[in-house]
């Protein structure tokens, strides 16, 4: 099955659209001042509470009346101030033998009764104290009242500034709660993108169908002389990375218009009614800049179908938002020149209103690339990077099956960095097809110790897949064979397609099925036990072939019937009940259960009728751990394998460590038999 696009290269977001409120008396002149002022207040408590509070920054000895008094005797009173109104005695200590140079003055308090503060302390001290200046204060009620409010002044001053000063301002837009109803669009301009079709490949009928849109923008008369009307709304549709926001920019690249980007999630906030209101905003400011087109990015996040949620009520937020966009994409004004694109890798869940002639009355289906469209998509990436001599991109894009624009995007990149790793000048063959098992499997576990027993089983196991799969004249061809471990799989048979397939015919998925069953049974016969590797092959041959029988009509006795997952649940959207009788499931399991069985005693006819060729593949994996598939097909003939292995190479490379800019092999050691990868010849269900 096709699916789709191209390439993904990074592109610039854009400007902010317009702000509001830009002249006249409300404008940035009047905001400044009203700024200035409230920073101005703010700093104005701080600094009030600052010296009031001064008194504790200050290091203050709180003393007894004891201590206070055998300061007096000993004249090291310097200061004090007398508190008649709450009895607080104040003082500067004098320097004494011990104290360090330059250190602050030492203040003391004294908590005294205020009765005992009378004429006769105050006489005594001063007699005491003859060179020491006494004062005396008084508490002033007016600072007691602030002290005690000042805490509350500051928490109201909060409150106003950052929301009541807000609220004021909602219903012109403003503040911060007035922001929550304006659009997060970013208006971008051709010079902004620096995307055009020429960055686009792979996709060739989608940007035939955009370009229509691209030339009525540039004249509308053109198309205007017929009667004929533009679509109101495109809808993008195709799986992640295809290159549908990658395909949006280029429009903006092309058409040299305001071009208004939001994601569907942008929408939705905590307070009701917010996407509603920005919706408005978002084709108001659309409709001021006409023509212009709207382009909005995951759209399922608020155009699913009505009624599928769980509350199922009218006041659902998103609901809202998808009526808001009903409403503003086929109201009252129709002579708009603002056209909506929006994209998603999820069309069945949307609305049927949403998709509905006069709204997104277009679809324009973005696949995954075939191989022509994988080789272009190669070569515009290949642009960025140095790549060497011995380098062949059609060979590469054979090889990338089902892959993306983004994942071939990351494969170049990838193989760079791999290149980079290892010194060299420019980008090898080896790299990319190491990028490549990197991107779609996972990074090679080369260090990763097995048990020599393992390993024996993980070569008999991939050697099963490789020798059927050799034989097999309705197969794919053998790309490379390897038993080093990658990502959760212990070892790999990779295969190199031919051609993309879109339609699966039967005897390809019936030599599928003995390729799968092909490495259990090697196993089995060369190891005499067998063990948990073959899980992924065993649930791919059961899907694989009840899909033949349940869905695809490839069986005698079921016939041309479907018989898929039954009907499903339209207010959940959730799988139903079965739609046949139990004599019919036990009649597909019987099936299912034969064709497996069928496929499992011809792939064993075929080991036991080839066990030298197993055994010969399953020694060179030992000694080499991959070996390519041409290798595969001389050890088939009879012939042997003259090259060094990893350990030769290990053995050489340690006599010479003055060797540079040679790649050194390290020793990898798979993990148990696992899930055969298959290289995207085998369908995947579903």
């Amino acid at each position: 099955m096709a699916k789709g696009n191209g390439a993904t290269p990074p592109g610039t977001g854009g400007e902010r659209g317009p702000s509001r409120g830009s002249g006249g008396p409300t404008g940035p002149n009047m905001k400044m001042s009203r700024n200035i002022a409230s920073w101005l207040i703010l700093m104005g408590l701080a600094l009030a509470l600052l010296v009031l509070l001064q008194q504790n920054v200050t290091a203050t000895d709180k003393i007894s009346i004891t201590q206070f008094w055998k300061y007096v005797e000993n004249g090291q009173v310097k200061e004090l101030v007398i508190n008649t109104d709450n009895g607080t005695l104040r003082g500067t200590r004098a320097r004494v033998e011990g104290d360090p140079a330059g250190a602050p003055k030492r203040m003391f308090e004294v908590k005294y009764p205020p009765q005992a503060i009378d004429n006769d302390f105050l006489k005594e001290l001063h007699q005491r104290l003859p060179g020491t200046e006494i004062r005396h204060e008084a508490s002033s009620p007016y600072l007691t009242v602030l002290l005690s409010f000042l805490p509350w002044l500051l928490i109201f001053g909060f409150i106003w500034f950052f929301i009541f000063r807000q609220i004021r301002n909602v219903s012109g837009g403003g503040g911060v709660l007035g922001n929550f109803g304006r659009s997060r669009h970013r208006v971008t301009s051709k010079e902004h993108t620096n995307i055009t079709f020429a960055d686009v490949a792979g996709i060739e009928e989608a940007k035939e169908e955009v370009l229509e849109i691209v030339e009525f923008l540039k004249s509308p008369k053109k198309f205007q002389r017929l009667g004929g009307r533009i679509p109101r709304g495109v809808l993008l549709v195709g799986e992640p990375g295809c290159g549908k926001t990658l395909l949006a920019k280029a429009i903006a690249g092309e058409a040299d218009v305001p071009f208004f980007s939001i994601s569907g999630s942008d929408f939705v906030e905590m307070f009701v009614g917010v996407g509603a209101s920005r919706v408005r905003d978002l084709f108001k400011q659309a409709k001021e800049s006409s023509p212009c087109i709207i382009f909005l990015d995951e759209i399922d996040a608020v155009g699913r179908r009505r009624g599928a949620s769980f509350g199922g009520g009218g006041h659902d937020e998103r609901e809202q938002t998808l009526n808001a966009i009903l409403v503003e994409m086929d109201g009252f004004d129709t002579n708009d020149q603002v056209i909506v694109i929006a994209a998603t890798n999820r069309a069945d869940v949307l609305d049927p209103a949403l998709v509905r002639p006069g709204r997104f009355d277009r679809q324009v289906y973005v696949p995954l690339p075939d191989v022509e469209g994988r080789y272009k998509i190669l070569k515009v990436h290949a642009k960025k990077v140095k790549l060497g001599p011995n380098i062949d991109l059609r060979r590469i894009a054979r090889g990338t099956s089902g892959f993306s624009g983004a994942e071939l995007a990351a494969l170049i990149n990838e193989a760079a960095m791999l290149a980079t790793m290892t010194n060299k000048d420019f980008i090898e063959h080896d790299d990319l097809e190491e990028a490549r098992d990197k991107v779609r499997w996972g990074r090679s576990k080369r260090s990763r110790q097995i048990d020599e027993e393992e390993k024996k089983a993980t070569a008999y196991h991939e050697a099963g897949h490789a020798l059927v799969q050799a034989l097999e004249k309705h197969a794919d061809i053998v790309h490379k064979v390897s038993i080093i471990p990658r990502g959760p799989y212990g070892g790999a048979t990779f295969s190199l397609p031919e051609k993309d397939r879109s339609n699966y015919s039967e005897r390809f998925l019936l030599a599928t099925l003995r390729i799968l069953c092909a490495g259990r049974i090697a196993e089995q016969k060369f190891t005499g036990d067998v063990n948990t590797g073959a899980l992924g092959d065993i649930k791919h041959a059961s899907e694989l072939a009840r899909k033949m029988v349940m869905e695809w009509g490839m069986n005698e006795r079921v016939g041309f019937v479907n018989f898929g997952d039954g009907h499903k649940n339209n207010w959940l959207d959730l799988p139903g009940g079965k739609d046949y009788s139990e004599v019919t499931a036990q009649t597909i399991d019987e099936e299912v259960r034969k064709l497996v069985d069928r496929a499992y005693g011809e792939a064993t006819r075929i080991i036991d009728d080839n066990e030298a060729k197993v055994e010969a593949i399953a020694q060179a994996l030992l000694r080499y751990e991959t070996i390519s598939g041409d290798e595969v097909n001389a050890l088939i003939r009879g012939e042997s394998l003259d090259r060094s292995s990893v350990s030769d190479l290990l053995d050489d490379d340690a006599a010479s460590p003055d060797r540079v800019g040679i790649a050194r092999p390290v020793k990898a050691t798979p993990s148990k038999p696992g899930a055969d990868l298959g290289g995207g010849a085998l369908p995947q269900p579903g």
